[in-house]
């Protein structure tokens, strides 16, 4: 699922691991997505599938563009329960 995302765009490579981590909540949950839309940056504080700590070790400007690009690009049909 990560491999499609262009990797040369990630210019932080020591934060790799955690956007990674982070595509991967962003495409497998929707309460995740809801919060970055609703920008309830509070909820991940209680979040299971994407605790507040993971949240932070995401560079600020891949907050929004992965959720962007999880939109755009990829089918979440095939990731629902």
């Amino acid at each position: 699922m990560f491999h499609g995302f262009p990797m040369r765009l990630l210019e932080e490579a020591d934060a790799i691991p955690a956007i990674k981590t982070y595509f991967r909540a962003c495409v497998i949950s929707d309460q995740v997505r809801h919060i970055i839309e609703s920008k309830q940056f509070t909820d991940p504080a209680t979040n299971p599938v994407f605790p507040t700590r993971d949240f932070r070790a995401v560079p600020e400007k891949y907050r929004f563009l992965i959720p962007e690009y999880v939109k755009d690009y990829v089918s979440l049909n095939q990731f629902a329960a």
